[in-house]
């Protein structure tokens, strides 16, 4: 059985009137019960040579529905001004999830049901991504 751990940490000496200090892990493990994820697509990196609207960066009918997947989507951009937008394309509306500017990576938990499109404010960026799954 395949064992992953997430860590999340914040610091910031500043950011309010006490020091910030936070750390939190995660075992990833599949819906319903305490065995790991055990399928990954790796780390991959796409370059988009134009700005980009509504492009399929994951698709659902590639995964099971309604199981426990996690996603790491990073923009690797290092121009602050440039941002890749994160969407899921639903059946019937386009919800989206936020922007990752020059750096920004998000790590989240993703069903399976939806589509998640990008959108680039730029030409030649490049987006990095992984998914860990359940089969």
């Amino acid at each position: 059985m395949a064992t992953t751990t997430a860590t999340l940490t914040l610091n910031s000496a500043d950011l309010t009137g006490d020091a910030l200090s936070l750390s939190t892990t995660a075992t990833l493990t599949q819906a319903g019960n305490t065995t790991g994820l055990d399928q990954t697509t790796g780390v991959a990196r796409r370059t988009y040579a134009t700005a980009q609207t509504a492009t399929s960066l994951l698709a659902a009918a590639d995964y099971t529905d309604d199981l426990a997947h996690k996603v790491y989507i990073k923009n690797i951009s290092t121009n602050a001004a440039e941002f890749v937008t994160i969407e899921f394309d639903g059946p019937t509306d386009v919800l989206n999830m936020g922007r990752l500017y020059a750096g920004d990576w998000a790590f989240f938990p993703w069903d399976g049901t939806t589509d998640i499109d990008i959108d680039t404010s730029a030409a030649n960026m490049t987006v990095e991504f992984a998914v860990i799954y359940q089969a």
